[in-house]
């Protein structure tokens, strides 16, 4: 798929983000780095429920624009999930998973990519 499309994906992933009040959202562009996606989106959830909202509405809005997921890890009780949609990846973290995994400082080299530039 082309760069724009992977963008148009990001932003719709990011929208639904947003409505699920999603914290620390951010954007890293991978394209020019890694052949396993163009974006990564993180975000965190403060709880469980809150995370399993913001998979359903990832993926609802994703599913509406003709994405579908290839790949979901984690599940209801899973304080890390990964949304593998091809050109863009979707990680949703508890606060202290993503302390832990810290994806933005092992993916450095890549651009951060303001949500409202999308």
């Amino acid at each position: 798929m082309s760069i724009n499309v992977s963008r148009e994906m990001a932003k719709t992933a990011c929208d639904a983000l947003s409505e699920k009040k999603a914290e620390e959202l951010r954007v890293i562009d991978i394209s020019e780095i890694s052949p396993i996606a163009d974006y990564f989106i993180i975000a965190t959830g403060t709880n469980t429920n809150q995370l399993q909202s913001m998979v359903d509405a990832v993926d609802e809005k994703l599913t509406e624009t003709g994405h579908r997921a290839k790949q979901i890890e984690g599940n209801r009780s899973s304080s890390w999930i990964l949304m593998d949609y091809g050109d863009i990846i979707v990680h949703l973290f508890s606060k202290e998973d993503r302390l832990f995994y810290n994806l933005e400082r092992i993916w450095t080299d890549g651009k951060k990519i303001p949500v409202d530039e999308l």
